[in-house]
């Protein structure tokens, strides 16, 4: 199978260790370009214990070279700080030299025709350039020289990318890794992020999003990464871009599916920065514990803490609540409190009492129906008071191992000093309540990303057997007559041919045909005009509803037809549709709207909200990315207040969701079937306790010639084939799913103890869930796990075996290699299942370009070891570990 992405290969001689760990560096430098004095400065006061060297220009601390000819060696990485016309032939002797990893602090107009031109991949133009603090380089256009820390900040931006780290400077917050992407016309944000996934000495990573040049390397990249760490977006200027909103909503679509947490604004990021920098969510067990909201506040004075509470529940999070037994060792622990809840939340310290804060923190912290601590402090009336309640904090802060503790320590002129030391003592402390708040929500939707990254969906898939070569004729029938917009008939069929219930209607060419169809559907019915030009129907009078009998419809039909061609003579009318009228009888059904858009940043997206005339007016609209499962399109619905209606209100009716999410994933299989559609509007789809029903819809084709790439691979069921093992067994391989997770974790109990060992290198009594997602939720484009599946007559499927192949980002070489894994049940051994699954991941690897299949076998593990030997694989002992054994497999064969 080809890849349904092709992914770019990195040309030989690039390594992302020359550029993200540099032993020499080299600054090309124009004298007239002011950066280039900047960039000198901060290279030589960095501290980097490397080879630096200058050439157009002498800088103190750094080594003059006359031209790059006088070179010894070829450098790591090169910093371009010359005119456009100097770059090419620049660029070109780098490579002459064997120096492919370059930055480009300054425009640079011709820089991806020099990549392609010479293999030296570069970041620019206009990049802020690049801090490892860790190493003591800064080839950055910094002010400051940034301190080591956990921090990593990937922006566009430059004028960002000084405020944060004037900012971190200020907090005590250093960073591992500062890099300007710059305009991203070269090396982007995915090259990056798959470093940073890697690097133990990254925390979470901050990004400053503008321009994303491949939607889906960068959305594989930012899941690898938030799987391990925090990752937390800005997007300026997304409203500037699209006045509708929905670009950031799409965007924030796609960040929530990587697992990232997207915020508003500057504000917003550096309280993102202070809290997941220097704090975890809790780990708490239990369903009330998924949403992560649970706060609790706690203050030195009633205004305070009033406002943090009233911070909480703006911000949809939940005041945590505590029982009896609670009350009682909090009264017995702490001096009496104010309010009518004396030891209820908001939790209010008398006068004099703030230096219990830490004391009281600590004791809210390990109750386990707690999340998040906000403690706020306001100047007290002694100062000696100030500094015993901060020294509390800190050592209350640093000593719990339940929730964590936000501090609101409110002032400037005496509190701005006690702020520095507590972030100095490593607390995250803000200067209101309202930011403090805002760090424990940021929490709350980290912790509920990373749930539902590795929520573990049931069993049940919906089926989905479209007649696909139906909807190809519709299609194709549209393009044959020049056509891009189709009827609502066509529209109506198209989703008919997936599967979606639609309201049966007749396309009649005129008014007497009209009322023919009438009597066949049977009245009430409902009149529509037919036009390909009539997206919007109801505007130019082109509906009409109730009609109940043929007097009626005659009159309904003559009208409509005078009131469209004096609305609009243009407009082709090929007659009407008569639908018979829905939603007549039992309690009022629910109007709802499913769209299929397309996004110039992130391709296309699926939106579910509230349907009728009224829907462009009703911000309550959720969105997601195709490809959806039942589960996901399920969260989607959920996200959306009107969900709660559904449930059944006052006269609307009670709908079974699954149905609406069935809907849903209909539509977004129908997007991954044929990219060469643009959009489609289901408005009104009706629920009722009845189920669903389309009652109208419209859609588009991009221009011919164009399709669309989802920024999610879609799942890769044409790999699906049956096998048969040599004793007669039939079983069924294909790629794994997310809906596997629980036939993945009976299989492995289903292991021997030597089986496990074998596998995993270690003795595992069970798979935790985070490590079940994991194997389950794959990227197609990363990696590849074919599984055998075994059905069985009155109980679920089992998987009984599988095979798993996983792409090494970062390999420097063309092509690269893939690690590969294989296990099979007991009882499943000695059939030739082990080698059928292999040869797949064998013919999978090679149909990507990989140039080798590599893999580590425990040496005591001698069927593993003959196994691959019988494959063609060579083994070898790891220098690493005497108790491993290498293996590796050449997919092309040896230059002649």
């Amino acid at each position: 199978m080809k890849l349904p992405l092709a992914l770019p290969r990195r040309q030989p001689g690039f390594r992302e260790a020359a550029l993200f760990r540099p032993r020499s560096v080299l600054l090309l430098a124009d004298p007239a370009l002011a950066e280039s004095a900047i960039l000198a400065r901060n290279l030589a006061a960095g501290g980097f214990q490397g080879r630096l060297q200058v050439t157009g220009m002498l800088a103190e601390g750094l080594e003059p070279v006359p031209d790059l000819a006088a070179l010894a060696e070829p450098p790591d990485l090169a910093v371009i700080c010359l005119a456009p016309e100097a770059q090419p032939a620049a660029m070109a002797a780098l490579a002459g030299l064997g120096c492919f990893a370059a930055i480009f602090p300054v425009a640079a107009p011709a820089l991806a025709a020099m990549s392609a031109q010479t293999g030296v991949q570069a970041i620019g133009a206009h990049s802020f350039g690049l801090c490892l603090p860790g190493i003591g380089l800064n080839a950055s256009l910094s002010h400051l020289t940034p301190r080591p820390g956990r921090l990593a900040l990937l922006c566009q931006s430059g004028a960002l990318a000084r405020a944060i780290i004037d900012w971190a400077e200020g907090e005590e917050l250093g960073f591992s890794h500062i890099l300007g992407i710059g305009t991203n016309h070269g090396l982007g944000f995915a090259l990056a992020l798959d470093w940073l996934a890697r690097d133990p000495a990254a925390g979470a990573v901050l990004l400053d999003l503008r321009r994303i040049k491949n939607r889906r390397m960068f959305i594989s990249a930012a899941r690898a990464t938030a799987r391990t760490r925090p990752v937390v977006a800005l997007r300026p200027g997304g409203r500037q871009a699209d006045a509708s909103g929905i670009g950031d909503a799409v965007m924030e679509a796609a960040l929530r599916r990587a697992g990232v947490l997207r915020v508003d604004g500057l504000e917003d990021l550096l309280a993102a920065a202070e809290t997941l920098a220097r704090l975890r969510p809790a780990q708490r067990r239990g369903h009330d514990a998924l949403a992560g909201d649970r706060i609790a506040v706690l203050a030195s004075g009633q205004g305070p803490a009033q406002l943090a509470a009233d911070a909480v529940l703006q911000g949809g999070a939940r005041l945590a609540e505590w029982d009896a037994a609670a009350q009682a060792m909090l009264a017995l622990a702490l001096p009496p409190g104010h309010g009518a809840q004396a030891w209820g939340n908001p939790l209010v310290l008398p006068p004099g009492a703030s230096h219990r804060l830490g004391e009281a923190a600590a004791l809210l912290a390990a109750l386990p129906g707690v999340d998040a601590v906000v403690a706020v402090h306001a100047p007290g009336m002694i100062p000696e008071e100030d500094a015993l309640a901060g020294a509390g904090l800190a050592a209350a802060a640093q000593a719990t191992r339940g929730a964590p503790v936000l501090v609101g320590w409110l002032g400037q002129a005496t509190a701005g000093a006690g702020r520095r030391r507590l972030a100095e003592a490593g607390l995250a402390v803000f200067a209101t309540p309202e930011a403090a708040v805002r760090g424990a929500l940021h929490l709350a939707v980290d912790h509920r990303n990373r749930a539902a990254a590795a929520e573990l969906p049931p069993r049940e898939v919906v089926a989905l057997t479209p007649d696909r070569g139906r909807a190809r004729g519709l299609i194709d029938a549209l393009r044959a007559e020049g056509r891009r917009h189709f009827t609502e008939a066509e529209a109506l069929d198209l989703l008919a041919a997936y599967g979606l219930p639609v309201v049966p209607g007749l396309v009649v060419p005129g008014v007497d045909a009209a009322v023919t169809a009438a009597m066949r559907l049977g009245f009430p019915v409902v009149l529509k005009i037919l036009s390909p030009d009539l997206p919007r129907k109801t505007e130019v009078g082109g509906v009409a509803l109730g009609l109940n009998n043929v007097a009626g419809l005659r009159a309904a039909a003559t009208a409509m037809l005078a009131r469209v061609r004096q609305a609009r003579p243009e407009a082709r009318i090929d007659g009407f549709l008569v639908q018979r009228q829905a939603g007549m009888q039992g309690p009022r059904g629910h109007e709802l709207r499913i769209r299929l858009g397309d996004d110039p940043m992130f391709g296309p997206w699926i939106g579910y909200g509230r349907g009728g005339t009224a829907s462009d007016f009703e911000p309550d609209v959720a969105f997601d990315l195709p490809p959806l499962n039942r589960t996901l399109a399920l969260a989607m619905i959920r996200r959306t207040r009107g969900a709660r209606l559904l449930e059944g209100f006052r006269d609307h009716a009670a709908v079974d969701v699954t149905q609406v999410a069935d809907a849903v994933v209909r539509l977004s299989q129908l997007a991954v079937d044929f990219p060469e559609i643009e959009g489609m509007i289901l408005n009104p789809l009706l629920a009722d306790a009845s189920g669903v029903l389309v009652l109208d819809a419209s859609g588009t084709l991009r221009p011919a010639g164009e399709v669309s790439q989802l920024a999610v691979p879609p799942y890769p069921a044409e790999l699906a084939e049956d096998w048969t093992s040599r004793h007669g067994r039939r079983l069924l391989i294909r790629p794994i799913r997310p809906e596997d997770a629980a036939a993945h974790a009976e299989a492995f109990r289903h292991l021997s103890p030597e089986d496990v060992r074998w596998r995993f290198f270690s003795q595992l009594r069970e798979l935790p869930a985070t490590q079940i997602a994991r194997m389950t939720q794959i990227d197609y484009d990363r990696e590849m796990a074919f599984v055998a599946v075994e059905e069985r007559e009155g109980a679920a499927p089992r998987t009984v075996g599988v095979a798993r192949l996983i792409r090494e980002p970062g390999a420097g070489e063309e092509g690269g290699q893939g690690e590969f894994a294989v296990v099979t049940l007991p009882d499943w051994k000695g059939q030739g299942l082990a080698r059928h699954l292999m040869q797949r991941l064998i013919d999978w690897g090679r149909a990507q370009g990989l140039e080798r299949v590599v893999g580590q076998v425990l040496a005591d593990n001698r069927p593993m070891l003959g196994f691959v030997r019988a494959l063609g694989f060579t083994l070898k002992r790891s220098p690493e570990d005497d108790e491993v054994m290498e293996a590796r497999l050449e997919l092309r064969p040896p230059e002649s």
